[in-house]
């Protein structure tokens, strides 16, 4: 069963400015109207009743059924999931509006119990399923359209056939799951909604979204005072956090090593549908490009700056001839919405309800989830975005990116509870193209040669996060967790692999400051969803392939793009990017994109000619 509260599916750097107008906030009512609703309880018992009939129904029977008789099994299986996504979906929506909050942590906490409970006689279900022989299994998944459309669910479910546990033990790790990695994370997230930190020259304790922002702010001393106080007060809080990541990554190994994973990162890779050696070869593609692209651009940026060294709250400093803005929540809607049309008008008709009916919760408030994401929720209703929106250009982004995510999930939901879903490789393919749109709209806009220069550093900065960043925590992640399997890490070791990544990464214009070594402490990603990062990087350079696809003209690309989105999950990476005459398994194919943000890096440096 995949029952769980909803994900950060992009997290975003913290903006600030005033004079925003009206900012959206949630109607959670489409899934329910209130903790205390009658079809709370109405569902809930349906569940549990639902589960029982299941187990009762199918338990040691799988392999007797013919494909009718399998497809009543299947619709069953995936309206019990519909029900168990509705209250996890509200549940976890609520609380991630005010993490603090101590009722709406109980509610979801109650919530996630009683789901694991009534969920735990189906844990039969996929371990039974696995077990039917390979003849029988292509006869079921080939007697008719209407199971065969199914088929790409249990292929990826049989990819688990040769870690899967004895069924006792794997409803005994199902049933503690409530407390094991989700209440870790939740002890994380609470955590790190409740700090407060005291920066040199503000008058009151800021949040760590607020202080966030600072690092992207014009004036330095601002930058260094905020990166200095995260600094202090992750430095406070690093055996909290160095305990959640032990525990998480000897949690992982332990079931890792019972289900006979032959790396940290199988599981991950498995749950993407993606080969290992495709992810081998985005990561060797990317460190082998560092030199190329983040070096040489932020060697190129401390000119800029007028520096011979950058400091780590330069990273995301405006260019000193960026003009200070603070972009309004209707131009900004403006801004997006209008690329979006440029596009396909069908991509804005489905992102205006977004806007208007109170899918979006958009500013920033005590308690708040910090980042932003896009939640599919289940697929009879519609997705919410929850962003932290302050006015800066990068927000705008930030909006265009998760909007992205909300019109794919949209598009998807046809397909059902078991085939919307895409693997985290794909997910982002909607996000960061609807970015790339915003982008090469309002650089097309660019009435001076400075507001290109800003446009375009700002977007190379933006890729860099993607990919450079995301990559390197991947190798961080994976130092982490072949560490942790040798034993305890003190947060100094935790400290040491961190560093050992970012000069490497950021280039040797770097300086560090102390501090800077606890700042893999606040990235939820490593707790959330070990080795997710590189999804990101996979996104991005699959968006720069299809969007140079897009620019040659290629016939058809606007249907094909909708077809893909509308795929969900049924299909492979491969079969998706065969009609745009593209495959990831190309070692050259991560090459096409990363020579995109090499060649941005190229007219920036030109400019200065």
């Amino acid at each position: 069963m995949m029952i769980a509260t909803p994900r950060p599916v992009h997290d975003a750097n913290a903006t600030a400015g005033g004079g925003l107008g009206k900012l959206p906030e949630w109607d959670l009512s489409d899934l329910y109207t209130a903790p205390d609703a009658p079809e709370v309880a109405r569902d809930l018992d349906w569940l549990e009743k639902a589960c029982a009939g299941f187990a009762s129904d199918y338990e040691g029977k799988l392999a007797g059924l013919d494909a009718e008789g399998m497809l009543d099994c299947i619709r069953r299986y995936e309206r019990i999931e519909a029900v168990a996504g509705r209250i996890m979906s509200y549940a976890g929506l609520r609380y991630y509006q005010n993490t603090v909050d101590a009722t709406r942590a109980k509610f979801m906490s109650d919530c996630q119990d009683k789901v694991t409970d009534f969920t735990t006689p189906l844990v039969f279900f996929s371990l039974e399923f696995n077990r039917i022989e390979d003849a029988a299994y292509d006869r079921l998944f080939t007697a008719n359209a209407e199971i065969g459309r199914y088929k790409p669910v249990f292929d990826r479910m049989r990819a688990m056939r040769p870690h899967q546990l004895s069924d006792d033990l794997e409803k005994f790790l199902h049933d503690t799951s409530v407390v094991g990695a989700s209440a870790w994370n939740k002890l994380f997230d609470e955590t790190m909604a409740g700090l407060e930190f005291t920066v040199a020259g503000e008058d009151e304790p800021m949040s760590l979204e607020a202080v966030l922002n600072l690092l992207s702010e014009p004036e330095r001393d601002r930058r260094e005072a905020g990166a200095r106080a995260l600094a202090q007060v992750f430095g406070e809080n690093v055996k909290l956090f160095a305990r959640v990541h032990n525990t998480l990554a000897k949690e992982k190994e332990i079931e890792d090593r019972w289900r006979k994973m032959p790396t940290p990162q199988t599981a991950r890779h498995l749950s993407n549908h993606v080969e290992p050696e495709v992810v081998e070869a985005l990561r060797n593609a990317v460190v082998a490009a560092y030199p190329k692209l983040s070096h040489r651009y932020y060697a190129l940026k401390a000119k800029w700056m007028g520096l011979d060294k950058l400091q780590v709250w330069d990273r995301n400093a405006p260019l000193p001839i960026e003009e200070k803005k603070t972009v309004g929540w209707d131009e900004a809607r403006e801004m997006v919405m209008s690329a979006y049309a440029d596009f396909a008008p069908e991509m804005a008709k489905i992102a205006e309800p977004f806007f208007d009916k109170g899918w979006i919760d958009a500013g920033v408030k005590p308690g708040k989830a910090p980042g932003a994401f896009a939640h599919p929720t289940v697929t009879d209703v519609h997705p919410y975005v929850l962003l932290n929106y302050l006015g800066k250009p990068r927000d705008v982004m930030t909006l265009a990116h998760e909007l992205g995510h909300g019109v794919h999930q949209v598009l998807a939901a046809p397909q059902g509870e078991m085939l919307a879903s895409t693997p985290l490789t794909l997910a982002e393919t909607a996000s960061v193209f609807g970015e790339m749109l915003t982008f090469r709209r309002l650089l097309a806009q660019a009435k001076t040669p400075n507001e290109r220069k800003t446009l375009l550093a700002g977007k190379v900065e933006d890729m860099i996060n993607t990919v450079v960043r995301q990559i390197a925590f991947y190798d961080f992640e994976c130092k982490l967790h072949a560490a942790r399997r040798a034993g305890e890490l003190t947060p100094e070791d935790i400290n040491t692999l961190w560093m050992s990544i970012q000069g490497e990464s950021l280039g040797p214009v770097f300086e560090f400051m102390d501090g800077y070594e606890t700042f893999w402490s606040y990235i939820p990603h490593f707790v959330h969803s070990p080795f997710y990062v590189y999804a990101y990087a996979f996104g991005d350079g699959l968006v720069n392939a299809l969007y140079a696809a897009y620019e040659e003209g290629l016939p058809g690309f606007e249907e094909k793009y909708f077809e893909m989105l509308k795929a969900g999950g049924s299909k492979h990476h491969k079969d998706l990017l065969a009609p745009f005459g593209l495959d990831a398994s190309d070692p050259t194919f991560w090459d096409k994109g990363l020579s995109m943000i090499a060649g941005m890096i190229d007219e920036l440096e030109a400019m200065e000619d």
